[in-house]
Order: C-alpha cells, then structure tokens, then sequence
C-alpha cells in the first residue's frame, strides 16, 4: 500500500509539472517575441531576452510543485482553484502581449495574474506553508513584468 501510495504520488508530481511545464513551454514558443517586441522602445531596467527561458522555467516547476502539494491534501478546495485560475491566468498573458499585441489588455491580465498569485499565497499560508514560499519568487516575478507591461504601455 504504501509503495502504491509512493508511485502515485510521483505520479501526479509529474503530471503537474508536465502540464504547467508543458504549456508554458508551448506557448512560450507559439508566442515568441519577435520583430514586434524588438521594435518597442523599452524602459531601461528590461532585462535582456535570455533571462527569462530561465527565469519562467524555474518558475513553472515552483508553480507545478505548489499546485500538486495543494492538490494532495485539498483536490476541490479553494487553494486549488485559486492556483487554477492563476494558470489560466498565466497562460492567457504571453498570447494577448505578444500574439494580439494588446498590451493594455496583457495589463489586465498580468494585474489579475498578480492577485491570484497573492491569493492563493493567502489561501495556503496557514495549513502548507511551504506552498506559499514557493509562490513568492513567482508573485515578484510577476509583479516586476506588471511594472515592465506597464512602462512598455506607456512608452509606446
């Protein structure tokens, strides 16, 4: 029983990294950059390209590891379904930024991404400590990109 209950839980570790990893990595890719993104004038703390394939892929493995321990001990509860709504959240931005090039609109996002992001932190703080930590390089993260989706907004 318990070596069953050791596989399944490996097992769903993986599928939470697959997912979160897995579509932030394809839509990372159906929504590069581009001519576009070099074309704006930008503000002078934007990092350089290359951090941020890094940057999003540790992020992606804290955010899967934080959903799957939340997902372990409350599958339906609201913790859950506020890290639900960030994913969706998260994966919504690069399309709107980078595909539609609605960058007023990629602020909206990126502002409710923020919140949910604090949220769930809130949601998880008291039972799963842990959980919340590894939500709060995300939530810097995010709040660092709303400030640069912003200043890009305005400078162009």
């Amino acid at each position: 029983m318990k070596k069953y209950l050791s596989l399944s839980l490996s097992l769903s570790l993986l599928l939470f990294l697959v997912l979160v990893l897995g579509g932030g990595l394809l839509i990372g890719y159906a929504t590069l950059p581009g001519a576009w993104y070099a074309s704006l004038v930008k503000p002078p703390f934007n990092p350089p390209n290359w951090v941020f394939a890094p940057a999003w892929t540790l992020l992606y493995v804290l955010i899967a590891v934080a959903g799957w321990r939340t997902w372990v001990r409350e599958p339906t509860g609201k913790a859950m379904q506020i890290w639900g709504v960030q994913l969706v959240l998260n994966f919504v931005w690069s399309p709107t930024f980078f595909g539609a090039k609605m960058m007023g609109s990629a602020l909206v996002v990126i502002m409710l991404l923020l919140a949910s992001i604090v949220a769930f932190i809130a949601s998880v703080w008291n039972r799963d400590r842990l959980s919340g930590w590894l939500f709060v390089p995300y939530a810097a993260w995010v709040a660092f990109a709303t400030v640069l989706n912003a200043s890009l907004l305005l400078l162009n």
